[in-house]
């Protein structure tokens, strides 16, 4: 029997693409995003100039959906809500950026590497079985 936790390394091991919500004006944006992880905790690059920099800037918190297969009806996927925030030390940025070097589009001097911290997980549609959920202590 595996754990919630394991559940949810085995989607974020095997997934790459998730969409993040951000929330502008109090109305919520959803755009595709490409991620790595390192344990739960989820990187991703961005232009530092784009509208979802700016709405990050204002509120760090995002909600994504990530790991829905498109098999239909009870595909297995996680619910994360997390708390952004800009990576500064160089080591991980450039190990970061490694992954994502051949997705960049535009200068590569205009990203920002991003750090998602998860403050909740919820592993969905488990084959009807109701949400499982796993938390974490970080600073809300």
């Amino acid at each position: 029997m595996t754990s919630v936790r394991e559940e949810i390394l085995a989607i974020l091991n095997r997934e790459k693409i998730g969409t993040m919500a951000t929330v502008e004006n109090g109305k919520p944006h959803s755009r595709y995003m490409t991620f790595q992880h390192k344990d739960f905790v989820l990187y991703t690059v961005t232009n530092q100039h784009s509208e979802k920099m700016a709405e990050l800037r204002k509120n760090p918190y995002v909600h994504i959906l990530y790991g829905y297969d498109n098999g239909g009806f009870g595909d297995t996927y996680v619910e994360i809500e997390g708390k952004l925030t800009e990576v500064e030390e160089e080591g991980l940025k450039n190990k970061v950026a490694e992954f994502f070097t051949s997705l960049l589009i535009g200068n590569q001097d205009d990203m920002v590497t991003l750090k998602i911290e998860p403050l909740r997980m919820r592993l969905m549609n488990k084959k009807g079985e109701p949400p499982k959920e796993l938390t974490f202590s970080h600073e809300a």
